[in-house]
């Protein structure tokens, strides 16, 4: 059981980081930016996205919506911001509120996903 669980914690969290990655490489490619300051600007949500599951425990339920995902979903997004805007990077509003929408889809959204394949390979079984 232990195995099965920190498989799947592992594979949430690579799932998590590939879809925070991939918002990142969408939106520095829809302003024609390169690939140089991906890291730059990918760090700060990389943080808040190891802050939220570390404070959601996520390794116990990582593909749980409610409690996991939007804990980290909030972290992602707050600390995200809140380490752009010391780094000087910039938090227009309307930045602010894509990364929130654009985030809530991909982290809440493949777990939402994940809950109905998972109830509908508890009741085949």
């Amino acid at each position: 059981m232990k195995q099965n669980l920190g498989a799947s914690a592992l594979l949430a969290a690579m799932v998590d980081l590939v879809l925070v990655a991939a918002f990142v490489l969408i939106g520095r490619a829809s302003h024609s930016e390169g690939l140089l300051g991906t890291l730059v600007t990918l760090w700060p949500f990389l943080a808040g996205l190891a802050i939220g599951w570390i404070g959601a425990r996520a390794w116990r339920t990582p593909f749980s919506l409610r409690w996991t995902g939007l804990t980290i979903w909030a972290a992602t997004v707050i600390v995200g911001m809140l380490l752009r805007g010391v780094s000087a990077q910039g938090v227009q509003l309307g930045f602010v509120i894509v990364t929130t929408v654009v985030l809530a889809i991909f982290l809440l959204g493949w777990r939402g996903i994940a809950q109905l394949v998972l109830r509908r390979g508890a009741r085949r079984a």
